[in-house]
């Protein structure tokens, strides 16, 4: 088997990056799973050069307890001898040696780069090989060939084929963590601060930061300032923004930012022009390599462990005639591309950077970029544009409905500043339907939601109920006292069965008819017509990390840990928090389970802790099973596993709804608010307004009608009817396999 399938190499490249080592334990994984054999290359190509234990055989163990760790436990190095010819014979030869010649290659452009010369030059390096007596013809015959699979680890996500680069992610909850922590300072004194962030080349990092912090200006270098005297403009808004009331500024440069001529815009020369302009101390803080480290994010850990899982399918499927593919992620699904051309492409934003052809950069970085960085301008005034003479001025309204969901303040920041500075009057419902009800209206200005960005909870308040009867009356009564033309409703369920309602009585209240669209946030994720709520990326964020804590206590006693998390009837937090987390069983509600299931894994523990085993990790929905409980089942493996092992529970309960949203809810929250205020303001002016639901499928932002809600859910269930992340189900159970996979010897694991 191992012989048809090849030897599979791993190597890590360039500069480290967050979810590096969730990318070689997937490898390694599902190469074993597959029956092939990997080896791990030590230091990058450097390590490939010098051969010898650098190159290391992996069993599934080798790469036990190394998904939560930062950085990159096999190492990367600069390697100046691998841009040599000799160098790529030595490393051609060192591969040989151990009959390799599928490469799985983590690392930035460079890396990729060179891993794609190294394959072209194979043939010549192993002709030359064989003309010097290091290798047999016959060995010669048997590789003739080298197939590359490039992953993309970089922190600056910026490569052309993937919508997310390893590590970015993680980058960005750093930053947001740190401009975070510097603005309660920042408001404390009434002082300015300039955060320099990486990105030569990309601002990825500086304008999604900017975006999910709040911040009052941001220097990227796809862009640069244009208008000529563009220190005036910046200091004008930020001192317009402290007379509205703004106790704090924040500029965030990225280290490559320049102005329209090409002059280096430095953190320092910023700090210069907002004490000598604003007449004030300033403070810069570079962030520099904190923004790599640590531990990985929930987001990167997934993403990692899916690109590792498909990069061995397309290593070892590959051909001889096979070109190198770049593994991908568009929309939360795997995509394949040509290395070359993703190469290529990435490297054309850096030339049309330097040939200041900066509308061409802007193209190139694709549409989410632009827009996000159009809303970016809007959202860092001070205040906002004054309605255009004769415009019709809309009132809109913004209403929470559900559980609170970390994000929803900030889409009603959004909603709120967008609206405002599109002429409109924004109106803010408080406590849910039953302040529609209540008719707790009020308007909202520019002030009003200051601050909202980076806060946790519902500022609005929330409730879960769902209007009926003489409801409906009392809410038709408010539209119509208050004027309201178009209605945002940011929640879960009880919000969309609200919305669906009131769209379906509108032959009985003519007043509903007004455009009504339902912007998710649910940290269930259980939403139609969008793949990811608002919520859900912090909710698994906060599993994660109590995971890690309990893994830490767990292995130090000989101890399984069952763990319930929410979800209600969607399994979307257990799977993906499973996987985040190297747990060995999942327990899903669109599965169930059966006491059979639990025996044979109660059978699992005990032969593990029997061999030495020391952590047994069970994340269960909190619907799985009504009678099968967290309780019941620690008690089950407490009384079989004996004097094994211990069992506990942990019930994580209400943390997953608490907590200040991830930069990715942010970010997403952000740009949803923008797209359904344009939903509203496009169908005030239309006959029959629509009523519709937004998300993100497949990589795009697409509106569902309300008339499909129920068409496109279980309503028994509270789901929809189609859970795409339940295509991820094969990944889980081959990765965190709680025994042996037949045809394997391996040991019994230590960690996850």
């Amino acid at each position: 088997m191992v012989d048809k399938l090849g030897r599979i190499g791993v190597l890590t490249s360039g500069g480290d990056a967050p979810g590096m080592n969730a990318a070689v334990r997937a490898i390694v994984r599902t190469a074993l799973d597959r029956g092939a054999e990997v080896y791990a290359i030590y230091e990058g190509y450097q390590g490939m050069v010098d051969g010898g234990d650098r190159i290391r055989k992996m069993g599934w163990d080798s790469v036990g307890g190394i998904l939560q760790r930062g950085g990159t436990t096999i190492g990367s190095a600069r390697c100046s001898a691998f841009r040599t010819r000799d160098g790529r014979v030595q490393a051609a030869r060192n591969l040989l040696e151990r009959g390799v010649d599928r490469l799985v290659v983590i690392g930035g452009d460079g890396s990729l780069t060179g891993a794609t010369i190294f394959r072209q030059e194979w043939p010549e390096l192993l002709a030359e090989l064989v003309h010097r007596g290091d290798i047999s013809q016959e060995v010669a015959d048997q590789h003739p060939n080298l197939v590359v699979v490039g992953l993309v680890g970089s922190i600056d996500n910026d490569m052309y084929g993937t919508d997310m680069t390893i590590g970015a992610d993680t980058a960005l909850h750093r930053i947001t963590e740190a401009v975070d922590a510097i603005q309660s300072t920042a408001a404390s004194h009434q002082r300015t601060f300039v955060v320099e962030v990486m990105g030569r080349a990309c601002g990825y990092l500086a304008l999604m930061s900017a975006l999910a912090t709040g911040a009052g200006w941001v220097l990227i270098p796809e862009n640069p300032p244009d208008v000529e005297d563009w220190e005036e403009r910046m200091c004008d808004v930020l001192k317009a923004g402290r007379r509205a009331g703004r106790r704090d500024s924040i500029v965030i440069v990225a280290e490559g930012a320049r102005d329209r001529a090409g002059n280096p815009i430095s953190s320092d020369y910023v700090k210069r022009v907002l004490e000598e302009r604003l007449g004030e101390g300033v403070r810069v803080t570079i962030l520099g390599h904190v923004q790599r480290g640590g531990s990985p994010s929930a987001f990167d850990r997934n993403l990692s462990t899916l690109l590792g899982y498909a990069a061995v399918d397309e290593v070892l499927s590959a051909t001889a005639d096979s070109q190198p593919y770049l593994i991908g992620m568009r929309g939360n699904r795997i995509v394949r591309s040509p290395l070359m051309q993703c190469v290529e492409q990435t490297n054309a934003v850096a030339d049309a950077i330097a040939a200041h052809n900066y509308e061409k950069a802007m193209e190139l970085r694709g549409g989410s970029f632009r827009e996000a960085f159009r809303t970016m301008r809007t959202l860092v005034r001070a205040l906002p544009h004054p309605p255009e003479p004769g415009q019709k001025q809309l009132r809109l309204a913004v209403v929470h409905s559900g559980a609170p969901a970390p994000g929803m303040n900030t889409a009603v920041r959004a909603a709120v500043r967008l609206g405002i500075d599109k002429g409109h009057v924004m109106l803010g419902v408080r406590n849910g339907f039953k302040g529609l009800i209540d008719g707790d209206v009020e308007e909202m200005n520019w002030m009003s939601v200051n601050g909202w960005a980076t806060m946790g909870g519902a500022e609005l308040g929330i409730n879960r109920e769902i209007p009926s009867g003489s409801d409906l009356y009392a809410i038709a009564r408010n539209i119509e006292e208050h004027r309201i033309q178009g209605l945002l409703i940011i929640g879960g369920w009880s919000g969309y069965e609200a919305a669906y309602r009131l769209y379906s009585e509108r032959e009985n209240f003519p007043t509903f008819n007004i455009p009504i669209i339902c912007l998710p946030a649910t940290i269930n994720n259980n939403l139609p017509g969008s793949e990811l709520s608002i919520g859900a990326d912090t909710a698994l964020n906060s599993i994660m990390e109590a995971v890690d804590k309990i893994k830490q206590s767990a292995v130090a006693s000989r101890r399984c840990f069952v763990v319930e998390v929410m979800g209600r009837y969607c399994g979307y937090l257990a799977l993906m928090s499973g996987l985040a987390t190297g747990a060995e069983r999942v327990y899903l509600h669109e599965e169930g389970v059966t006491l059979d299931d639990l025996r044979t894994d109660l059978d699992y523990m005990i032969t593990g802790f029997k061999k030495g085993k020391r952590l047994a990790l069970m994340i269960r929905n909190e619907t799985v099973n009504p009678f099968y409980t967290t309780s019941f089942m620690c008690a089950l493996f407490e009384e079989e596993g004996k004097h094994l092992f211990d069992v506990r529970q942990a019930i994580l309960g209400h943390l997953q709804q608490g907590g200040n949203p991830t930069p990715f809810d942010r970010i997403q929250a952000t740009q949803l608010a923008a797209k359904c205020i344009e939903f509203l303001i496009e169908q005030a002016d239309q006959m029959a307004p629509g009523g519709a639901f937004i998300g993100q499928q497949g990589g795009r932002v697409e509106f569902h009608s309300l008339e499909d809600f129920r068409r496109m859910t279980e309503g028994q269930h509270q789901r929809p009817k189609e859970q795409w992340w339940m295509d991820l189900r094969p990944v889980a159970r081959v990765l965190a396999q709680p025994a042996a996979h037949p045809g394997h010897e391996r040991e019994v694991e230590l960690g996850l």
